[in-house]
């Protein structure tokens, strides 16, 4: 089954002062726009709990807010060579403990991955010749072994 947009509290109320008047639950559903299983399901739970409050959900809640985990990201984005211990601390000054898997895990959800390229250090002219002279030597033998074949 689909994610639907949850039903606003005023929609709830409304829903329920409609079934208080008389109304029949296929009328409110078509002046209000709303599926009549949901306009069921509403006005039962009222009568048995007496509130039109959503019940809760089931699952422990996130430690990190979305707003954490954006500044956690960008942070990363800057400098994506800081270790995970010091994106602990960094996030200690700010939220409550945090895990390194939990870091982990947020980045990993932000299409952040664990890895970053190596650096490769810049060749200077001297390595340059020294790479094209061992390529021209292993280039030659080969080739030369080519011909001594056919």
């Amino acid at each position: 089954m689909g994610k639907s947009k949850e039903i606003s509290q005023d929609l709830r109320k409304q829903i329920v002062d409609l079934r208080k008047s008389g109304s029949s639950l296929e009328a409110i559903s078509k002046c209000l726009k709303v599926p009549c299983s949901s306009v069921q399901t509403i006005v039962r739970k009222y009568k048995h709990h007496g509130t039109t409050q959503p019940s809760y959900r089931s699952g422990r809640r996130r430690i990190l807010s979305p707003r954490d985990e954006h500044t956690l990201v960008r942070k990363v984005q800057i400098n994506p060579r800081t270790t995970e211990k010091d994106r602990v601390k960094m996030l200690e000054e700010t939220v409550t403990k945090v895990s390194i898997s939990t870091i982990k895990r947020v980045l990993y959800r932000h299409n952040l991955k664990g890895y970053s390229a190596r650096k490769r250090p810049l060749l200077q002219n001297h390595h340059k010749k020294s790479q094209t002279t061992v390529y021209n030597y292993t280039w030659g033998q080969m080739s030369s072994g080519l011909m001594k074949q056919t």
